[in-house]
């Protein structure tokens, strides 16, 4: 009776350990992606903080950008699924001190807008206005007219490598992600 017994039950193993393997390769499969989304995330913020450092220490904003884009590499391969765009804002001086963009440079893999604005009289420009966080923008107004403000924004669309992230793409991992560094 008892041989009878363990025979019956000898499938509700195979059947457990199924379930725990699909299990496991989700979690598996999901860190894997999370991680790399962390990863290419911390990339991008040391990429825009390079490239604004470099423009703020006189670096010509063509040279920036094509350094940032070097700097990526292969890892984040921004040159075809990503975009670096450098701008530099100038205090124009004034009371109160006018602050336009004065130089941009992109070297873009995809189709994107620069969060911060654009030069005037570029295709589509309609002000030269610039978007800056409130501390950004009180600080150039303080320094001397002719103070600049290098700007690198990086845009790169993130893509799973996992089938299982793929799935839920659309709510846990970005598509898109953006960093931004002011110098």
């Amino acid at each position: 009776m008892r041989m009878r017994f363990n025979k019956d039950d000898s499938g509700q193993a195979l059947v457990e350990m199924s379930f725990g393997f699909i299990i496991m390769c989700v979690f598996v499969f999901g860190a894997i992606d999370f991680g790399r989304a962390i990863y290419d995330s911390e990339v991008m913020k040391n990429l825009a903080g390079e490239g604004s450092a470099m423009g703020a220490q006189g670096t010509q904003l063509p040279t920036v950008v094509q350094n940032v884009v070097n700097y990526a590499g292969a890892d984040i391969d921004i040159k075809n699924k990503g975009c670096v765009i450098g701008t530099q804002v100038t205090n124009q001086g004034g009371s109160p001190p006018v602050l336009a963009i004065t130089a941009q440079t992109s070297i873009c893999g995809i189709t994107v807008a620069s969060k911060i604005g654009c030069v005037s009289g570029q295709a589509g420009c309609h002000s030269s206005n610039p978007t800056l966080p409130a501390g950004a923008s009180a600080a150039l107004a303080a320094e001397p007219t002719g103070s600049i403000l290098t700007i690198t924004e990086v845009y790169l669309n993130f893509s799973p490598i996992t089938p299982i992230a793929g799935l839920m793409k659309g709510n846990l991992l970005p598509s898109q992600m953006y960093a931004v560094a002011y110098y």
